[in-house]
């Protein structure tokens, strides 16, 4: 039952990417390929989040990095010269170059090698402190971006970078995504990274090499979240220090609990209810005529409703939607109760 599942989960967003540009206008599309991106981020934040269990705040430093390699690699000499105004570019900045697909695959493995170098230092403690020393790396990238203007172009950051993203490329670069870390999960990998979440000490006792597992979730993790800063430097054609805030952290995070703490379904449509739903209520930042009467506009209030929203979700589902499960098990579940 679970191969028939996710058989017919992929057909569905395979056909649903295929027909998506036909059926939608641009500025749906145009949320689609933010939903496509967050959805990247989400499911490889959350296997180190929520399958590995463990409490990372890193992921805006490593999405910085994949968007700054990708412009950089995508960017002609004579554009980084044009835009480097507070510095002339170093040698090497104007000398790399390269392809869409190829820039997207060289910010993954930047992203993954920095993760690492990291995993040494960082994974020699748990818990809060663990968190405190990823966020930590999240303003230094930050930090490096502004003070380095001779790579990075400092706070002005890169604009004018191409834009080769559509919904075919960054859908299906979501789908492949899904399938990579689902494989992973319910792999000998992933029951490792699950047994190292419920009990490390008990994990290592039993012959898991702790480390291994947690740098490898790490790395992976971060491989992913480079390619989705990437896909986003395309789709946004610029790149600043700003874009990659503590608050990009914060909606990762915000959308693996909402769906669930180590469920890859639960990232998915946590994303599709946190960055759409935000969208979507958009309509209640502008006057509305309620039964004759027309208010003023109210902006902000959309995130008002937006958070009582996710409030509520969370008193009734405390474990989220879909707690530390997968569709398949949730359908199972559904199909016994009936029996």
């Amino acid at each position: 039952m679970k191969i028939a599942i996710n058989g017919a989960v992929f057909l569905i967003a395979t056909g649903f990417i295929l027909l998506a540009p036909v059926i939608f206008g641009e500025y749906s599309i145009r949320i689609l390929n933010n939903i496509a991106i967050f959805i990247i981020l989400a499911v490889s934040y959350n296997l180190i989040n929520g399958v590995t269990g463990q409490f990372s705040l890193e992921p805006n430093g490593f999405v910085a990095i994949g968007a700054y390699v990708t412009a950089l690699l995508l960017l002609s000499a004579d554009e980084k010269i044009y835009q480097f105004v507070v510095e002339e570019p170093a040698a090497f900045i104007l000398w790399i170059n390269s392809g869409f697909v190829t820039a997207l695959i060289i910010a993954g493995f930047a992203a993954s090698a920095i993760a690492f170098m990291l995993a040494f230092p960082v994974f020699r403690v748990r818990g809060d402190y663990l968190a405190i020393v990823t966020l930590g790396f999240g303003f230094i990238i930050q930090i490096l971006a502004i003070n380095n203007p001779q790579i990075t172009n400092g706070s002005l950051g890169l604009s004018d970078i191409p834009e080769h993203a559509n919904f075919y490329w960054i859908g299906f670069a979501a789908l492949f995504t899904v399938l990579f870390i689902l494989n992973i999960v319910n792999s000998k990998y992933g029951r490792a990274m699950k047994a190292v979440r419920d009990d490390e000490d008990a994990a290592e006792a039993m012959g898991i090499n702790t480390f291994k597992i947690k740098t490898t979730a790490f790395c992976t993790s971060a491989f992913f979240e480079g390619i989705g800063g990437g896909l986003l430097a395309v789709l946004l054609t610029t790149v600043s220090p700003d874009q990659f805030t503590f608050f990009l952290t914060f909606q990762l995070l915000i959308i693996i609990v909402l769906g669930g703490l180590g469920s890859t379904t639960g990232a998915v449509v946590g994303t599709v209810l946190v960055i759409g739903g935000s969208e979507w209520l958009r309509f209640l930042d502008e006057p509305m005529n309620i039964f004759g009467y027309t208010t003023s506009a109210m902006p902000g209030l959309r995130m008002v409703v937006f958070s009582a929203i996710l409030i509520l979700v969370m008193l009734f589902a405390r474990r989220g939607l879909f707690g530390n499960g997968e569709i398949s098990g949730v359908l199972r579940k559904l199909k016994r109760k009936r029996q």
